[in-house]
């Protein structure tokens, strides 16, 4: 078979050409792989992540700074994760037709496109409360700009810890200068290599999306840019809380020690 995606009916019908059963029908081994917890039909992606030495000292400053960050802010010190929607496509569907009695909402299917935004969402751990911006290209020149009105805003704290991933823009010389030249205001934290995952913000950017970009429509990139400036303090007001994390730095050192050191 040269097929990549399986269903029931080609499961039901190679087991009969494989001799395993003379005859089964797709019901059978749709019941058959409900039993054993199976899902063929069903994929997620995953990224492979490096498990070294390197994996676990990152991950062990990242970690630490989640397990403390209630304490931290206490003494005038935010846990901050920073990440980055690229190239948001700014999509306009015409017409909407909303949710009627007996009928479910419908989106029209064909859209006009308006270009893309680039979007930056900083998440602040112990609140769980968030802050965003949005620019033309994604760079370390505007990644610096957004990191220096964040500090400009919050000057009275003592200093960030901050939580990035390997992004170019994050790597970049500008970047690296801007955080080294403030007198340790910045403490930079970057999450191991292929594991973005550790980064909380990506947890934001799903959450700030389903409840503000799963449906939307809009006219233009200014507009949409403008939805975006009034759309996070509403998430502030309604929606923020601190994410769960559960994976300590006790349960990382099992993990790397079972997959990887």
């Amino acid at each position: 078979m040269h097929i990549t995606h399986w269903t029931s009916q080609d499961l039901a019908r190679q087991a009969v050409e494989d001799g395993i059963v003379p005859a089964i029908s797709d019901r059978t081994v749709q019941a058959i792989l409900n039993q054993v917890d199976l899902q063929p039909h069903r994929t997620r992606y995953w990224r492979t992540s490096r498990i070294d030495a390197h994996f676990k000292e990152r991950a062990e400053k990242v970690l630490w700074c989640y397990a403390n960050a209630e304490r931290l802010a206490r003494r005038g010190f935010w846990v901050v994760c920073a990440d980055e929607k690229p190239n948001f496509q700014v999509l306009e569907r015409h017409p909407i037709r909303h949710s009627i009695p007996g009928s479910i909402a419908q989106r029209e299917f064909d859209y006009t496109r308006h270009g893309t935004v680039n979007i930056l969402v900083l998440l602040i751990v112990h609140s769980g409360r968030m802050e965003a911006a949005c620019f033309d290209a994604k760079s370390a020149e505007h990644y610096v700009r957004e990191l220096r009105a964040f500090r400009h805003r919050h000057r009275h704290l003592r200093g960030v810890y901050l939580i990035h991933d390997n992004d170019p823009t994050h790597t970049a010389a500008k970047t690296r200068d801007y955080l080294a030249g403030n007198s340790g205001w910045w403490r930079s934290r970057f999450t191991p290599v292929h594991a973005s995952w550790l980064d909380e913000a990506e947890l934001l950017i799903g959450a700030f999306g389903y409840h503000y970009w799963k449906r939307g429509s809009w006219h233009s990139r200014a507009e949409f840019i403008d939805y975006v400036g009034q759309a996070w303090p509403e998430y502030n007001r309604l929606y923020a809380h601190p994410f769960e994390w559960t994976w300590s730095s006790q349960k990382m050192r099992q993990w790397v020690k079972k997959h990887g050191l």
